[in-house]
């Protein structure tokens, strides 16, 4: 896997992944920047909710699952000092569907996060407190 990210003057970045997707990251005004983009720390914090809402739905498709919507909301918590590294990440998912069974959707999340998840696997091997709940919301 390879990316780019090219400076593009103050605090704003132009990143591009080997797929060809572009990206811009910006910082605040107080630090340089315009507000013009996603911060990118926020970026590694989508990136994980990405990673592991990917695997839920995978295994619950897979399962053969009726969800309809998956949508995972994160809370993050950083270090004051510098490095202000993430120190706990909370993951809570909302899955819709129609008859979707509790035990998949529990096994689906404990899956992403103990096995398939790479971006969580990797940030909970470098200390940051991860942790995962859900609610289901049946659709009428």
């Amino acid at each position: 896997m390879k990316a780019r990210v090219q400076w593009a003057g103050d605090a704003l970045f132009l990143g591009e992944s080997g797929s060809g997707h572009a990206v811009v990251m910006d910082g605040p005004p107080d630090a340089g920047g315009r507000n013009l983009g996603i911060r990118p720390m926020e970026m590694l914090l989508i990136g994980l909710g990405g990673c592991s809402n990917f695997d839920v739905v995978s295994i619950l498709r897979k399962g053969r699952q009726p969800v309809e919507s998956c949508e995972v909301f994160l809370d993050a918590e950083r270090a004051d000092e510098e490095p202000k590294v993430f120190t706990k990440i909370h993951l809570h998912f909302v899955v819709k569907g129609r008859g979707l069974k509790e035990a998949q959707v529990k096994r689906a999340v404990e899956l992403s996060a103990e096995k398939y998840c790479s971006a969580s696997i990797m940030l909970g091997r470098a200390g940051v407190d991860i942790s995962h709940d859900y609610e289901i919301v049946e659709l009428g």
